[in-house]
């Protein structure tokens, strides 16, 4: 679950992390007083939406007067913010952070996720702050600092100097920066997040240090254990075919092609994406019925795959385990009789009963697609396109 920037700026202050002083609102009628209470002027005014490249998009404005704040705000609130990361359609602002300005010396990146490979959270730092750190890959990859921190013992101290050195911090700030990164750390082990960054950290030219934008994202798995950041959520942000997904226990990614395709495990829903691709086809979206799934799991995941207008074709492709062949057949009969589903289906199934469930498909009356292994399947549907 994303965070908006005011709201990982509300988390960063709770574990004792320095950001600027400011107020969100999803107004402009009290930007003026607000803003004049911020101790001076210039003051930033941010559109809050979960994307990055807001700037670039005209979505982050100085302010040098209560006057232009109030001016700003209005002209940010309600736009179509596009950026890199909203695609072409964009997204509608509808919340603005803002917030007092600050001189800025130097800018910095910090950002922490987990290294599947290793097991590891691992601490990122650089001195390139503003850059999306892809781009520092890419350009500069001598200046990205990398630390493994064992999550059985947490962060170091050595490691947290470590970092300030590398970042090239001034000798009277290093033990500013050992406890911001300690407690960014703290921070992200105990919210259970699935990612932390900020970008740009800032060294003010008074010697202080601020996270001057901040993204977090929670693990969906661990919200049982922060139901308190539940009320962080926002719908507006997230695509309507997700939070239907949700609903039903569904894990649903909308995509840019025209190939639907449900499947069971994420491991296979991976596979499954690469092969159409393979085949010359572009899927439409990431869709795990999960290994149990239910009769009205799986009419709600066909009518999902159908909400979506670009789709032209629906390819299924379950590996029968738990989730036995039979009850995906009677399943996918049921919601395509009920749902009136037009657009070719190709059924691609292995495992517990699959000569049970072909027959249940060969016994519909409906004209099934049968793929005779995942890539036979994925060239059937991609042919299915063209057909």
């Amino acid at each position: 679950m994303k965070l908006h920037e005011y709201q990982a700026k509300e988390i960063l202050r709770k574990y004792g992390l320095p950001v600027p002083d400011g107020f969100f609102t999803d107004s402009t009628y009290n930007v003026r007083e607000l803003a004049g209470r911020l101790g001076g002027f210039p003051v930033v005014v941010k559109a809050q939406i979960h994307a990055g490249g807001r700037g670039k998009g005209g979505g982050v404005k100085l302010a040098f007067s209560e006057d232009e704040a109030e001016q700003q705000a209005k002209a940010i609130l309600g736009m179509n913010l596009i950026t890199h990361q909203t695609g072409p359609e964009g997204r509608v602002v509808k919340k603005l952070l803002v917030e007092a300005g600050c001189q800025i010396q130097r800018e910095l990146y910090m950002g922490i996720v987990l290294d599947r490979a290793t097991s590891k959270n691992i601490v990122m730092a650089s001195t390139e702050g503003g850059m999306e750190i892809e781009e520092v890959a890419e350009k500069h990859p001598e200046k990205i600092l990398k630390v493994a921190v064992d999550p059985a013992v947490g962060i170091m101290p050595y490691q947290c100097r470590q970092l300030a050195f590398g970042l090239g911090f001034p000798q009277e700030m290093i033990g500013q920066a050992v406890s911001f990164i300690a407690r960014f750390y703290d921070l992200y082990v105990k919210e259970d997040l699935s990612m932390a960054e900020i970008n740009p950290l800032v060294q003010t030219k008074d010697g202080k240090i601020l996270a001057l934008d901040a993204k977090l994202a929670y693990d969906d798995n661990a919200m049982f254990r922060h139901k308190e950041a539940v009320d962080y959520r926002d719908l507006n942000e997230e695509d309507p075919l997700e939070i239907e997904a949700s609903k039903f226990n569904l894990n649903y990614i909308k995509l840019n092609g025209n190939i639907g395709c449900m499947v069971n495990g994420a491991g296979l829903a991976m596979a499954t994406m690469d092969i159409i691709k393979h085949s010359g086809g572009e899927p439409a979206n990431f869709l795990d019925v999960g290994g149990g799934a239910s009769a009205e799991q799986i009419e709600e995941a066909l009518k999902i795959i159908v909400a979506d207008k670009a789709v032209k074709a629906i390819f299924i492709n379950i590996f029968g385990g738990i989730l036995r062949c039979d009850r995906l057949a009677n399943g996918v009969v049921a919601a395509a009789k009920k749902i009136h589903i037009s657009i070719p289906i190709i059924i691609r199934m292995e495992g517990t009963n699959v000569d049970e469930g072909k027959k249940i498909l060969a016994e519909s009356g409906l004209k099934f697609i049968i793929g005779n292994g995942m890539k036979d399947g994925a060239q059937k549907a991609v042919a299915a396109l063209k057909g």
